[in-house]
């Protein structure tokens, strides 16, 4: 009996000695990380390409626009919510660990930065902020999906919920009250037009307004001899004393006629110049919203005659010449400019939008490209960037006073928003699926660029 009980005393206490050792081990295992998938709360790789090889480069030369007609985001740093639901962002964006020294204190995540450009689409009735049958004062005849034979209007019910940023609903009132004694000047192409007449749109609430008084004489925009158009409009809402006026520049670049006296005569484009326009009226200027992107091709070119010239004279640099690099130089220079001239205008505030993008399918716009689509929200209702779509604007504006309106991903979502082929002057065969119906998505660039004022 009693070398019974000492080999089984002997026995536990191998098993104590046993278990021992397989704690020890787990331990030394889970400190080397073999069962801590770090992974899970790592932020996802940025993957940055050059600008040549990114969808905004010279692969074409349509009168349109210079940019493949892909419709896709960047999966390596998109997350797209297929649902219109309020899921919580994905663990993969969480950038904090677990201390494993003490499983009982783990610090909670860090609170998200507020960018306008991270969210989602949600549907609400209470869309569209005017109505594009009775905006007929501001908005352009063409642009105005309801005046169309366009039959669905489901694009107009929806409005872009930010993750992370308090973004009021837009109340024309309290802008014009927060816009007292301010000019907003939109510079750019017909997508910066566009712009300008939403917001036009949006502080009148769509009505007409008497009161409201053309100014465009006080900057210029006079209809010139043979002219469809003046190169901008301005108006004046004398109850707050806000003005609101756009002014045409499709490259940013100042335009010079290399013979004045002839009408046909070719322009330089000084590409390290800024609009003579900016350097004329910078000083009068409270908000700032400038675009450029969809006139860089070749064919734009060619049909206005510009040449490029860098130092006044003709370029000669190849380099620059390729048309990506010319526009990118550009707005790099019109950018750095405008940044050395904030500290003499402590007033100003500028932004630079981002491109806004186009969804031609199946072909270009001169080869049978469609977009035919009606569903919102096909591809998804939000995103999660962690840096911009447009590479080349974010890149301008790192380091600058500049702000970066960035409306790319977030358009992207929106292909059902384009005119189509219900452009009223539109050519038989030929979609624009390049601007948009109003009311529509620059509504949604407006209320990003309010909540930021």
């Amino acid at each position: 009996m009693r070398l019974g009980s000492i080999n089984g005393l002997r026995f536990k206490q191998l098993k104590l000695v046993i278990l021992a050792f397989f704690i020890l081990f787990l331990l030394w295992k889970w400190e080397k990380g073999t069962y801590y998938d770090s992974g899970v709360l790592q932020p996802d790789p940025l993957v940055l390409s050059h600008p040549a090889n990114s969808k905004f480069v010279d692969q074409h030369t349509s009168s349109e626009e210079d940019f493949p007609n892909e419709d896709t985001l960047p999966q390596s740093v998109v997350k797209v919510e297929k649902q219109l639901t309020d899921a919580p962002p994905p663990l993969a964006m969480v950038g904090y660990s677990v201390d494993v020294a003490d499983e009982n204190e783990v610090p909670p995540p860090e609170k998200k930065e507020c960018n306008y450009r991270n969210g989602k689409w949600v549907s609400d009735n209470r869309r569209p902020l005017y109505s594009g049958f009775g905006c007929k004062q501001w908005l352009s005849e063409s642009w105005s999906c309801r005046l169309t034979q366009r039959k669905d209007f489901a694009y107009e019910k929806f409005r872009w919920q930010p993750e992370a940023c308090e973004m009021p609903e837009f109340e024309a009132s309290e802008f014009l009250r927060r816009m007292q004694d301010k000019t907003i000047a939109y510079v750019g192409d017909s997508l910066g037009r566009q712009m300008f007449q939403s917001m036009m749109c949006m502080v009148t609430g769509g009505k007409q307004r008497r009161d409201v008084e053309d100014v465009g004489a006080e900057y210029g925009f006079v209809l010139a001899p043979g002219a469809k158009r003046p190169d901008g409009w301005a108006y004046r809402f004398p109850s707050t004393n806000t003005t609101i006026l756009y002014h045409w520049s499709s490259t940013l670049c100042d335009l010079e006629p290399l013979n004045p006296s002839d009408r046909a005569t070719s322009y330089a484009m000084h590409l390290d110049r800024p609009p003579a326009f900016l350097k004329n009226n910078l000083h009068r200027f409270h908000v700032l919203i400038l675009n450029t992107g969809h006139h860089w091709n070749r064919g734009k070119l060619k049909a206005n005659r510009w040449e490029m010239y860098l130092g006044g004279a003709p370029n000669n640099n190849r380099n620059i010449a390729v048309i990506w690099k010319a526009k990118n130089f550009t707005v790099h220079s019109v950018i750095k400019w405008l940044d050395a001239q904030l500290p003499d205008h402590p007033q100003l505030k500028v932004f630079y939008r981002s491109i806004s993008p186009r969804h031609f399918f199946n072909g270009d716009w001169n080869t049978g490209g469609r977009c035919d689509n009606t569903n919102p929200l096909a591809k998804g209702s939000g995103i999660h960037l962690n840096h911009s779509e447009d590479t080349d604007a974010e890149g301008a504006v790192r380091g600058t006073r500049i702000k970066l309106l960035d409306v790319t991903a977030l358009s992207r979502l929106r292909d059902e928003g384009h005119i189509s082929r219900y452009s009223i002057k539109a050519t038989p065969g030929v979609q624009d699926c390049l601007h948009w119906c109003l009311p529509g998505v620059p509504d949604t660039w407006n209320e990003i660029l309010a909540a930021q004022l």
